[in-house]
């Protein structure tokens, strides 16, 4: 996430992300849990998933997240029985009422 960030061109946009990453996040997977996340990324990259993708879910598995909100039509083709892909308004849709 840092480096996507920092890729980022625009200021007010970098800042409004990491005050989100802040305000939402549960769980920060660092580099420092490369050993564990790198192997589920390589599984995930063999059905077809691009690097930086399968490492963002991979990412998301380990830190025991349900979901993975994504608007990537190539990314919410991959299943899997450790995280549910879906789109914004999939997960509202299936989470609205809950409590």
């Amino acid at each position: 996430m840092d480096y996507e960030i920092s890729r980022n061109p625009l200021e007010m946009r970098k800042k409004a992300i990491i005050q989100f990453l802040e305000n939402n996040m549960k769980a920060y997977v660092g580099v420092e849990r490369d050993d564990i996340i790198a192997p589920m990324a390589e599984e995930i990259m063999k059905t077809g998933v691009k690097e930086k993708d399968a490492f963002h879910v991979a990412s998301a598995i380990y830190a025991g997240c349900e979901y993975f909100i994504s608007t990537d039509i190539r990314l919410l083709k991959y299943r899997s029985d450790r995280i549910k892909l879906v789109t914004p308004l999939e997960f509202i849709s299936e989470t609205e009422g809950e409590a």
